[in-house]
């Protein structure tokens, strides 16, 4: 089979590294893909949001299978059109793809299907939040409704800051489109648990339990990334929790895709907070998480080629699905200044030194002049697999230092208990 991945950061890497293993891959190209990808792929220079362009290649190589990374080009439509040229995409099509695309939809779809969550209100004017916000109280949430690479979601711990942010989302427009219309939300405390779900339309089935670590630095505190870290298992996703979820949320959200006439044949991560009250649903992303995929996917056993095939044909119920029992860790290592302005092109040393004892993942770099330099916020994803978390954690930040370029940081607490 000729694959064809689309996308160019460390989620799209793990996919690269894991499909690889298959005997069923002959080829694998990757759009625009990265330096780490580049050694066990083609990389293509063809944007991900090019549409047209990834069309055109797919036919010209009669690619066998292509798989969508990014959120954007399926929220934009992409897997709709690979699909009018007769091309077998892993991803929803554009009218299931706003449970990501629009938080106001995925509350909307939450509240019609009895999906727990928090209490929210969609807004589209400052005055009309100003109105909303007298029914909260502090901390809430903030989210612009639109994409946001990660960056919509705000905690304001007062009125004063709730209010500085809404007339920036929504008057000053600081993340134009996406912030046209909000979501106030109600504050939900617990922990957060990440669960990645394969879905062919008919048939649901979760994957392993992952942890993301949202916050840039050490103790949850400073702005919100796209994700500094994870680890898998999840500590507190017990098998208990893991039958409610099924039942209350996972089951439902089938339900919710089936009587919305939605073809949903991909994956469907959903962001849980489990709560006092139970587990309850945080967001939906229509695609792998990342960097939960680089934790997922090191513990899967079973060919996600056969997995693949299976949803595509809307056999999934038939896979069986086998995971490892290993923790894994994976630290984010970080461009100084991430998530606001951080500088490119800084020179990677040290890969060479640590890559037999782990594995890493590249998520913002590029080959320029036979070096590995930096080109993104997130740059490394350091992963360490052994028999538990503590001793795959152990064995990350005992390697983590050997990795340098000018200013780099990372948090030194993910997968502590």
């Amino acid at each position: 089979m000729k694959l064809l991945v689309i996308g160019g950061g460390g989620r799209e890497h793990a996919m690269v590294w894991k499909l690889s293993q298959s005997p069923l891959v002959t080829e694998i190209f990757c759009a625009p893909g990265n330096a780490g990808i580049g050694k066990i792929a083609k990389n293509v220079d063809i944007s991900s949001n090019n549409i047209d362009k990834l069309v055109e290649f797919s036919l010209e190589m009669n690619i066998d299978l292509i798989i969508v990374g990014p959120e954007e080009p399926l929220v934009e439509g992409i897997v709709d059109t690979f699909r009018q040229n007769n091309l077998k995409v892993i991803g929803p099509t554009k009218q299931a793809a706003q449970l990501e695309g629009s938080k106001a939809f995925a509350k909307d779809f939450m509240k019609k299907y009895d999906i727990p969550t928090a209490q929210y209100h969609e807004v589209t004017t400052f005055e009309e939040a100003k109105l909303v916000i007298e029914g909260y109280s502090y901390p809430v949430v903030v989210k612009a409704d639109g994409l946001a690479a990660g960056k919509g979601v705000f905690i304001c711990e007062n009125k004063e800051e709730a209010l500085r942010v809404i007339k920036q989302l929504l008057d000053d427009k600081i993340l134009g489109d996406a912030g046209k219309s909000i979501v106030i939300e109600e504050f939900l405390k617990g922990t957060e648990t990440s669960i990645l779900c394969f879905v062919d339309g008919h048939t649901i089935i979760p994957m392993v339990s992952s942890q993301d670590h949202k916050r840039a630095f050490d103790g949850d505190n400073g702005p919100n990334t796209g994700g500094m870290g994870t680890y898998s298992p999840n500590y507190v996703y017990t098998e208990e929790i893991a039958k409610q979820v099924e039942k209350e949320i996972l089951y439902p959200t089938l339900i919710g895709i089936q009587q919305e006439k939605m073809d949903y044949r991909g994956i469907i991560f959903i962001g849980l907070m489990i709560t006092e009250d139970g587990p309850k649903v945080l967001e939906y992303n229509v695609r792998f998480g990342d960097p939960e995929t680089q934790v997922v996917l090191p513990r899967l056993k079973t060919d996600l080629i056969e997995i693949f095939d299976n949803i595509i044909d809307r056999k999934l119920k038939d896979t069986d699905i086998q995971w490892s029992e290993d923790g894994v860790v994976c630290v984010i290592l970080a461009s100084g200044g991430y998530p606001n302005k951080y500088e490119n092109g800084l020179e990677i040393t040290g890969l060479d030194a640590i890559e037999n004892e782990l594995l890493i993942f590249h998520s913002g770099t590029i080959e320029n002049e036979n070096k590995i330099v930096t080109k993104g916020g997130r740059v490394l994803g350091v992963v360490g697999i052994d028999k538990n978390i503590q001793e795959a954690r152990e064995k990350v930040y005992a390697n983590i230092d050997k990795i340098r370029f000018k200013g780099s940081f990372y948090r030194k607490d993910i997968g502590i208990k």
